[in-house]
């Protein structure tokens, strides 16, 4: 009988958790340095409101941003398929954007953006919008000459060979660059928060390590962890609905034969 894929990582996460809370236990670590498994529990139950508190901000920033990063990230793609002078004009400052610390130009936002939710929620796009463009873009640079000469030689207008031709074939660029960004997503609005604010798991993560709360930094690391990964989950059920005939190729291909 074929193990399911799961077991593996699963049976070696929870060795390392075992791990870490007899390390703990035995005092081999100082509590202040890496708290034990079961003082980050603890947290969720004695903290929990102020979890939820700073959670909320943040998954409004990241799901703005994230949505402001598929239309902004789309178009761009559209437009640099549809015109090589943009792309060549575009293209270099897509690299750049991706090049510039964002705690270097932390200055800028706050005069740009203020304190408020606008600042994170451009910090997600800037970290969101080039994984999405890229691979939208690539996605639609799939497509052969000579399928599109195909399409035209039977009738075809711009749009009707864009619908049923390109775009059906950038779908798997375009989700491989979501999937990137959704992970990205969370984590570029906790950088935001830490450049000010009053909440956010990024507000709570900076005030819990100036006042050493270690368990409380690990159960916000471990909350950002979480929620990446629903995120990414989320993602991939979009892909495997809107490409079911792609992974039933797959799964046919490799099935194997008696």
């Amino acid at each position: 009988m074929k193990r399911p894929a799961w077991v593996a990582p699963v049976v070696f996460t929870i060795a390392l958790i075992l791990l870490w809370q007899y390390s703990s236990a035995k005092a081999a670590i100082a509590f202040w340095v890496i708290p034990s498994p079961l003082s980050v529990l603890k947290v969720f139950f004695t903290h929990h409101e102020l979890l939820l508190h700073h959670l909320k901000p943040t998954l409004i920033s990241t799901l703005s941003g994230l949505m402001i990063s598929i239309a902004a990230g789309s178009l761009t793609a559209i437009v640099m398929d549809s015109s090589k002078l943009i792309k060549q004009i575009l293209y270099p400052y897509m690299v750049v954007s991706q090049t510039v610390p964002i705690i270097a130009i932390a200055p800028i936002l706050i005069i740009w953006f203020g304190y408020g939710i606008s600042a994170k929620i451009f910090t997600v796009v800037l970290v969101c919008f080039f994984p999405i463009a890229m691979g939208f873009y690539d996605g639609l640079q799939q497509v052969s000459i000579d399928q599109i000469r195909l399409m035209k030689a039977l009738g075809a207008s711009g749009y009707k060979t864009f619908r049923y031709l390109k775009l059906p074939a950038s779908l798997p660029g375009f989700f491989t660059g979501l999937k990137l960004a959704a992970t990205y997503s969370v984590m570029g609005a906790v950088i935001g928060e830490w450049l000010g604010g009053s909440a956010g798991l990024g507000i709570y993560m900076t005030r819990a390590t100036k006042s050493f709360q270690t368990a409380q930094v690990f159960a916000i690391i471990f909350t950002v962890v979480v929620l990446s990964t629903l995120l990414f989950g989320i993602i991939v059920l979009l892909d495997r609905f809107f490409l079911a005939w792609r992974y039933q190729h797959q799964d046919e291909y490799l099935e194997p034969r008696g």
